[in-house]
């Protein structure tokens, strides 16, 4: 167009663009018949004209007087439209808004801050602990914030920065002013019915997302109440639900009564607590969390030395009152972080760790706990337990040192001082031990690993006989604990270290083995016997370990008492302390998988009708522990348990029908590991298995049996995968029916899940007998 032309429109843009509903009268002749159609061309378009009025609308023309008199016109106008209802153009008019926005907040971020961004967040701000407001002339129940205007003002927020999604430094400060009464309206809306909740979590996530690491937990320490970082909803302000499935804010009344405001305050930290961790799961693919797990653990450890070294000005007459007010404060302080490392222990803790960076800081917060506050007190054992399994956890780490890099060796390298001061400076020698060992491995690249690092390790995975590595001392599987390398003498140790040097597992030979120079004398056997009810449970659980390592490696003396050593562990696998019955549940594993023949029987008759004289719920933990015990048995035996076969499934029948329902439910679990491991070989007995099967499934009262129960079915299709049709030709449509019926049904949703499993296992041995493969065969025929 001629350039008089271009003047004269542009003149006539800005005259009506500076007149009242300008804006929106300038976007509607713009965008005049573009209706936001179908298709990738026309929705680029329609992108690309959006840009183009945003940017139009962001430039000052030339007839205005001035830059701040244009945005104090024009920004009004331009949050107006995102309110426009017409379903129509409402996408296109935000998405101008929006564009409009974001380019003003980058060309003149203070205008924009001033006549743009302040009145978006003026109704979070008004009822902000940082807002100035005489709230103590307002009268109890005066509404601060309606419902339409906080309802209004989260999804213009949602709009702009969510859909938006421009991370500069502008907006996310100004967003950062108002999260905490963002979060206290998502905290809301999650105990009651509002719609609210989906868009303060979306905002949420995205500032979190997109803020630097160290902004994110600044700002969740924040919303946690441990810091100042993040202004909450003001005090004397109140959520309310609101008629249209909203919220408002209105303000509160003072609570006389002393015991009731304590108990609204307490909910209100609970309800903040659930709510943050709720939030966390939402960010452990980003590390978010567990680098907050971590953050929350060194409070702790924080918290708890600065409590030690305060004196207590309550039992102290000379305290000041400002004194007293400063140990209530940290005491809240640390209940708050308390309760925090709680409740993300039970919330996030599955998958909270995404790399072996966090791994190492949280492993170094532990430890730096341990050698600041050795275990001491009413607590010592549970911290005790927490060191033992930070350990154990390093030695799982190292126990894939053919899967670790050079460069997470480096990382781990920052855990030997702490280990190091935890060898010279424990209390308990053999956590020292092993604290040492841990050191040799991580500064070796995993190169030299005493005995006691695999067996820290073989705890920590839970590793089965012959599934994994066994660990040096040729105990698998041990459970993890400060004393998880048992005895040790200096003379056993060397020789644990000389058996992983050479690569040899005692006991590996079929053959009986001959005298071992340095077998038990009759009294350094009996002296372990005696230690086995030793009242502390590392030391009983340590002797545990060391007379499985014996019955590994084949010790004549151990052998001779085998029955004491059963009734031993037997009488073990009561023990409340869950490293003393793992230790046994091991030892009674290893005995049996030597002397199956001997020794099975008699765990089966326990199994079937134990002979302690306890009550019918301590009963049935043992029975489950045995049938631990027996599930073991079956995968060390391998196909030679087809022998046994008959017994095992009698008796987890037997247990199936057992008046204690978590009992029925551990020994449906056990019968369908046993029939997914016999396979072909289940025979005639699968009619009882089905029958039993079928019948708890359709009428067992408890939901955690009928899961077992359909468990079993989905367990045994999938070890017979092609198999199907031939074990299950006489009760296959008995066991389509019956998950049928369970997906029909069934009420419980994890076993309406178990079926639909099964049913898949089905569909595909059936897809895979109806349809077989094709194979293309090359055939060479001679003709005569």
């Amino acid at each position: 167009a001629p350039a008089w032309l271009r003047r004269l429109c542009g003149q006539l843009l800005s005259q009506r663009l500076l007149r009242p509903g300008g804006v929106q009268a300038v976007v509607r002749g713009i965008l005049e018949g573009t209706d936001g159609a179908a298709g990738a061309e026309a929705a680029a378009l329609d992108w690309r004209k959006c840009d183009a009025v945003g940017k139009i609308l962001a430039a000052c023309p030339q007839q205005c007087l001035s830059l701040e008199d244009y945005y104090r016109q024009v920004c009004p106008q331009i949050l107006d439209l995102l309110h426009i209802q017409d379903k129509v153009t409402a996408r296109q008019f935000q998405r101008v808004a929006t564009t409009t926005l974001l380019t003003m907040a980058r060309e003149q971020p203070e205008l924009a801050e001033r006549h743009l961004l302040q009145p978006l967040l003026a109704p979070l701000r008004r009822c902000s602990e940082a807002a100035e407001l005489a709230l103590e002339d307002l009268t109890a129940g005066a509404m601060l914030v309606t419902e339409a205007e906080l309802g209004s003002c989260v999804e213009d927020l949602l709009k702009v920065y969510v859909v938006g999604n421009d991370s500069s430094s502008l907006l996310l400060g100004s967003l950062q002013s108002v999260l905490g009464v963002v979060f206290s309206l998502y905290s809301f809306a999650k105990q009651n019915v509002s719609y609210l909740r989906s868009p303060c979590q979306d905002i949420l996530l995205w500032f979190l997302e997109k803020a630097e690491r160290e902004q994110s937990l600044a700002v969740l320490e924040g919303l946690a109440r441990l810091s100042s970082h993040v202004p909450t909803l003001h005090p004397q302000c109140q959520l309310r639900v609101g008629s249209e499935g909203g919220a408002a804010v209105v303000v509160g009344e003072t609570i006389s009564d002393e015991d009731e405001a304590l108990y609204q305050k307490i909910s209100l930290e609970q309800c903040h607590v659930e709510s943050l961790v709720e939030l966390l799961s939402h960010c452990q693919k980003s590390g978010l969390a567990g680098d907050f797990f971590i953050h929350c653990l060194k409070e702790l450890t924080q918290v708890a030395a600065e409590d030690e070294e305060a004196p207590n000005p309550a039992v102290e007459p000379a305290g000041s009152l400002l004194e007293l007010e400063q140990y209530q404060a940290r005491q809240g302080r640390k209940l708050l972080v308390l309760q925090l490392v709680a409740a993300l222990c039970e919330g996030v803790s599955d998958t909270v760790f995404t790399d072996i960076v966090q791994v190492q800081e949280f492993l170094a917060a532990v430890l730096h706990r341990a050698c600041a506050h050795p275990a001491r007190g009413p607590g010592a054992a549970a911290e005790a337990q927490t060191l033992a399994m930070a350990m154990g956890l390093v030695a799982a780490v190292l126990g894939g040192a053919a899967q670790l890099k050079s460069s997470d060796f480096v990382v781990l390298k920052r855990l030997v001082p702490l280990l190091e001061e935890l060898s010279r400076t424990y209390p308990e020698p053999l956590t020292q031990e092993l604290a040492s060992d841990l050191c040799i491995a991580i500064c070796t690249h995993g190169a030299c690993s005493p005995g006691t690092v695999g067996a820290a390790a073989d705890g920590v995975l839970g590793r089965k006989p012959g599934t994994g590595a066994q660990s040096p001392a040729g105990v698998p599987g041990t459970a993890p604990s400060p004393s998880s390398h048992g005895h040790g003498s200096p003379s056993a140790h060397r020789d644990r270290s000389k058996e992983h040097s050479t690569g040899r597992e005692p006991g590996a030979s079929g053959a009986p083995a001959a005298p071992r120079a340095d077998s038990l004398a009759p009294a350094g056997l009996q002296e372990l016997l005696v230690s086995a009810y030793d009242p502390q449970p590392p030391s009983r659980a340590a002797a545990l370990r060391r007379l499985a390592s014996l019955v590994t490696q084949r010790d004549l003396e151990a052998l001779r008492l085998q029955e004491k050593l059963l009734q031993v562990f037997l009488e073990n696998v009561q023990h409340e302390d869950a490293f003393v019955y793992l230790s046994a549940i091991q030892g009674i594993a290893l005995l049996s998988s030597e002397y199956p023949e001997r020794i099975l029987p008699v765990l089966l008759a326990q199994y079937e009708c134990p002979a302690w004289g306890t009550e019918d719920a301590m009963a049935a933990v043992t029975r489950m522990k045995l049938g631990e015990v027996l599930m073991r048995v079956t995968w060390a035996l391998g196909d030679m348990v087809f022998q046994h076969r008959e017994p095992l499934i009698r008796a987890f029948l037997r247990g199936a029908r057992d008046p204690d329902s978590a009992l029925r439910a551990s020994s449906l679990s056990n019968l369908g590991e046993l029939c997914q491991h016999l396979g072909f070989q289940l025979g005639s007995i699968i009619q009882e298995v089905t029958c039993c099967v079928t019948a708890i499934a359709r009428t067992d009262p408890e939901a955690e049996v009928r899961r077992a129960a359909v468990h079993v079915v989905v367990l045994l299709l999938r070890g017979l995968s092609e198999k199907v049709t031939e074990v299950l030709r006489d009760v296959l449509r008995d066991l389509y029916r019956l998950l049928k019926h369970v997906v029909s049904a069934e009420r419980d949703a994890a076993t309406v899940l178990h079926a639909q499993l099964a049913l898949e296992e089905l569909d595909t041995a059936m897809r895979r007998v109806l349809f077989p493969p094709q194979t293309l065969e090359k055939k060479i025929v001679v003709l005569p």
